[in-house]
């Protein structure tokens, strides 16, 4: 699975260790593409259930998924759990998408390091890319 050797480095290390990985990742985030900030159907895009303003954009050209996000950096563990979830499936399959656990947030360790609105936020995060890419993949 794509996320297998991540967990079991993320399963190792300590807290602190923890949410200083995912603030490397913070800062991994690709900028979005001009003409993705500017669209009009901007707020389409947005996760309502994460009280951070996160944007996504997904989609499955030549059957690879393809994942644009924007998220404030002052939200660094949102911004590096988005960027995590992006920068490790961008360019995967939708079948590989699919397999990634529900519950990755537990399986890394962060359910207990994070608290509960943040969990609720990023799961719904990890649910909105999997289901835009089941949808995507059945539009190409």
């Amino acid at each position: 699975m794509v996320f297998d050797t991540l967990i079991a480095r993320f399963r190792a290390a300590d807290r602190n260790t923890r949410l200083e990985t995912l603030l490397e990742f913070s800062r991994k985030l690709p900028p979005l593409p001009d003409a993705l900030r500017t669209a009009s159907d901007r707020e389409t895009h947005r996760v309502t259930e994460c009280q951070t303003p996160v944007y996504l954009w997904i989609g499955v050209p030549e059957g690879l998924v393809a994942i644009h996000a924007e998220v404030p950096p002052e939200s660094p563990t949102v911004r590096g759990f988005v960027a995590l979830l992006a920068t490790r499936l961008t360019g995967r399959t939708p079948a590989e998408v699919a397999e990634v656990p529900d519950n990755l947030l537990d399986q890394l360790g962060l359910g207990e390091t994070l608290g509960m609105m943040r969990t609720q936020g990023l799961t719904s995060i990890l649910g909105r890319i999997k289901r835009g890419v089941r949808l995507a993949a059945t539009e190409a």
